[in-house]
């Protein structure tokens, strides 16, 4: 894309993870400079020109076309945009430009068509996204242009497990059709949105994870590989997709987004906001949270209605008193050391200490022995008994956040169950035959939390967990699905009464 000018054009390159530019005059450089941040527009030595991160692309071609379309000929600035390396790609949904949606085009250039029709509440949160886009008043170039069809919209969409996040992406990426990488957090995953892309476009679809480095225009990604593969690809997408978008508040996960230049990002969850803040970092390299739906707004409608029971079990004496025991030990020692256990830097602080300090590493593992008693006592394994009783004829899921305790669940009440250590075959057959009705109950410890595609259940039992709003929001999720009999869902939590575990179950809601 090149406008005439007495000057040079201002070339764009994408270059490992970098978008590169020439020497700019100083009018120029300033322009940029309000664009992106100081520390973001470096200088490149080895060209004498200058670099800013990938994921700053669309706010500096941006700011770039403002110079560009300058009426005053002195300053007028002309681009020579060769960032992204997109392939044609064309949709025959609404407003896509295509008369006709029966046309599947060829492999090298497929036409893009979901079939799925967005509910109301679906429609609403696409519609939030897609009005963000950053490029809505920056003039398109010519039809062959491989920008012609790059929009640059940028948020995050909060919905409920079950609400379907996943048939708005599959739109969003029908809509924009541009070349479209999808992320995910787990193989699990990688094989559904695998499996769901090629059913609902009909194209060859890539994959890097699971063994398999195979690029397309439409490629899903595990988080793992994309981290490898980002600053290498990052020019072949137009649309980015990140699915359980708070896994890039994660250290490293955050590089993907840095190293992708891709102007338009999508990130889903349902529930954005991260203990450690890190969801502000989210906000700044894939964008804002722009719209939210909370679980109580599509229960009963197009969620199950649902009800909580929170039953509070007693320790038994022995367990009492071995509970108060390691507490009190754990609680003496914080009070010499003058830590407050009020965030997680405290924590960090003791597990450091225990390095070199035995009554720190005493401490750790009395708060570990307490912690262990509580959520795992005989009265919950009672309390269990008792609700597999009462639902003999419903489809149970039981969470628990250790592996040691699902797999006591396992033993004692002869429930299959998933762990990380359970093989990815093992635990395929484990959720088909909970699918087919051979099995009507399953325990799991966190693996089920996200990332896989769990039968319907209507009742889920929380034996243990963490004080995660989110783990609670994905735990309700699963047993969230709409029933055809329009019953109501249910989710037990149960909790060792004036132990630690009663703040934690306070701290989820």
């Amino acid at each position: 894309m090149t406008r005439t000018s007495d000057t040079s054009p201002v070339e764009l390159h994408y270059e490992d993870g970098t978008v590169r530019l020439p020497e700019l005059d100083p009018a120029t450089a300033e322009s940029i400079r309000r664009t992106v941040s100081d520390s973001e527009l470096e200088r490149d030595p080895r060209t004498d020109g200058w670099r800013v991160p990938a994921f700053r692309y669309a706010a500096l071609r941006r700011g770039l076309a403002a110079l560009e379309t300058d009426s005053e000929a002195d300053s007028a600035v002309a681009i020579d945009d060769r960032v992204l390396d997109l392939p044609a790609l064309s949709a025959s949904g609404p407003g896509s430009g295509s008369d006709s949606a029966s046309d599947s085009g060829s492999d090298s250039n497929p036409v893009l068509h979901s079939a799925y029709e967005l509910r109301a509440y679906q429609r609403e949160a696409l519609t939030d996204w897609l009005e963000t886009d950053r490029w809505a008043d920056v003039p398109p170039p010519g039809d062959d242009d491989p920008l012609a069809r790059a929009r640059a919209p940028a948020g995050v969409l909060e919905l409920p497990t079950g609400s379907g996040k996943t048939v708005i992406a599959l739109t969003a990426i029908e809509r924009l059709a541009v070349p479209t990488l999808v992320v995910v957090p787990t193989i699990d995953l990688l094989e559904q949105w695998e499996r769901e892309l090629e059913r609902e476009f009909n194209c060859p679809i890539g994959r890097f994870g699971g063994g398999e480095q195979r690029l397309e225009p439409i490629t899903v990604s595990t988080y793992d590989s994309a981290y490898l593969k980002a600053d290498a690809v990052g020019d072949r997408f137009g649309l980015v997709v990140f699915d359980e978008v708070h896994h890039l508040g994660g250290e490293g996960y955050r590089e993907i987004a840095r190293l992708l230049a891709a102007p338009a990002r999508l990130g889903l969850t349902a529930t954005f906001e991260r203990p450690d803040e890190a969801h502000e970092i989210v906000a700044e390299i894939v964008g804002p949270l722009v719209h939210r739906v909370a679980v109580d707004e599509l229960a009963g409608d197009h969620l199950a209605a649902y009800d909580l029971k929170r039953l509070e079990v007693s320790l038994t004496p022995a367990e009492r008193a071995e509970y108060d025991e390691n507490q009190q030990l754990f609680a003496d020692y914080l009070a010499r050391s003058n830590i407050r256990m009020q965030s997680g830097s405290d924590y960090q602080e003791l597990v450091k200490r225990s390095g070199n300090d035995p009554e720190a590493r005493e401490a750790l593992l009395a708060r570990q022995r307490a912690r262990e008693i509580a959520r795992g006592s005989e009265a919950k394994l009672d309390a269990l008994q008792g609700i597999l009783d009462d639902h003999r004829d419903d489809r149970i899921i039981i969470f628990t956040a250790y592996n040691d305790l699902a797999y006591d669940v396992s033993e004692r009440f002869l429930v299959p169950t998933i762990t990380h250590q359970t093989g990815a075959a093992e635990r395929r057959e484990i959720l088909k035959r909970f699918r087919d009705g051979t099995y009507s109950r399953i325990a799991t410890s966190n693996v089920l939390d996200e990332g896989v595609d769990v039968p319907d259940a209507n009742v889920a039992v929380v034996l243990s967990g963490s004080g995660s709003e989110r783990e609670f929001t994905q735990r309700l999720g699963r047993v969230l699905r709409p029933k055809s009999d329009g019953s109501r869902a249910l989710l037990y939590e149960v909790i060792s009464s004036e132990t630690g575990e009663e703040n934690v179950a306070e701290r989820r809601r």
